[in-house]
């Protein structure tokens, strides 16, 4: 994982836990203290990482997409067994323990959706923040490529307004994959 804070970025070295009694400044400590610096992930590195968290995502999709449709063929089952008992197709006991065996499943495939649910949501924020991530890189490369050409024709105002712009840009969008990837890291609140 990897984190922006006061404008660097630092690659994590251990998964931090949150304790409850832990203060929210000894928490930010922690999570900066476990990050070692490094001056830019690379682009093919970077490329890497997404690519990785893209086909984690399409098997997550796949995965989802079995429980989905298992848990529909486990309510389908459910309706239907009540009419076989009435029309003599099953014996009671039978299907009450059929019933019985279906619930169980469907419990366990909607709490399998559940927590896969939680995990296609950190890998959603993963590759959003590594999005921002590059797209401040993109921006820091051609902030220094115009910077270069300022000093060539430094009353280009055009060039002078494209170096304000992207300055804004990656100040704003720094900030955002700081707060992106630091978020993950705060105990949640008692009200939620």
């Amino acid at each position: 994982s990897w984190v922006c804070y006061q404008g660097r970025y630092y690659r994590s070295l251990r998964v931090i836990g949150t304790g409850v009694t832990q203060s929210r400044i000894q928490r930010r400590q922690s999570v900066i203290s476990s990050w070692v610096e490094i001056s830019y992930m690379s682009t093919s590195q970077l490329q890497q990482t997404m690519a990785i968290l893209r086909i984690s995502l399409a098997e997550i999709g796949n995965k989802e997409r079995q429980l989905e449709s298992m848990i529909n063929q486990f309510r389908t089952q459910l309706r239907r067994l009540p009419r076989q008992v009435v029309y003599g197709q099953t014996g009671l006991d039978a299907s009450l323990s059929s019933m019985g065996e279906i619930e169980e499943r469907l419990v366990d495939s909607t709490s399998t959706l559940r927590r896969l649910r939680v995990i296609k949501k950190s890998t959603l924020d993963e590759l959003a923040a590594l999005e921002s991530v590059k797209q401040v890189s993109e921006a820091r490369r051609s902030l220094a490529d115009l910077k270069r050409a300022i000093r060539t024709s430094p009353d280009d105002p055009e060039t002078i307004s494209e170096v304000r712009r992207l300055e804004l840009f990656i100040t704003e969008h720094s900030k955002m994959a700081e707060m992106a990837i630091t978020e993950r890291f705060q105990e949640p609140s008692i009200d939620s």
